[in-house]
């Protein structure tokens, strides 16, 4: 029931749970290994398995979709910016990523 209720939801937002899948696996693949430098040289995160000390524990900041897309566009702090080496999309699917991950999207 509560999985229906799930997919309904999705379905009235015009995703489909396999593009929130994509979008998701898409989000690890850019915070493990497409961004340069690696997210995980900096952030800690349990699902991605980094323990960087340089930026924000993910896990305990939980941001919000937005909040990343902010940050990793613009950059913050010593963060760089990444507007002009990931797509518009890798950093949506990084920060639904993140979100998703710490709690941040709830």
């Amino acid at each position: 029931m509560r999985k229906t209720a799930v997919l309904g939801a999705i379905a009235l937002m015009g995703l489909s749970p396999l593009t929130i899948a994509s979008d998701f696996d898409k989000g690890k693949q850019v915070f493990t290994q497409e961004a340069q430098p690696s997210c995980t040289i900096c952030h800690t995160l349990a699902d991605a398995g980094s323990a960087g000390a340089i930026g924000p524990d993910l896990d305990e900041l939980k941001p919000t979709m937005e909040q990343v897309v902010n940050a990793v566009t613009s950059g913050v702090g010593v963060m760089p910016a990444f507007n002009e080496s990931l797509s518009e999309e890798q950093i949506n699917a990084v920060a639904h990523y993140v979100a998703t991950v710490t709690g941040g999207s709830k």
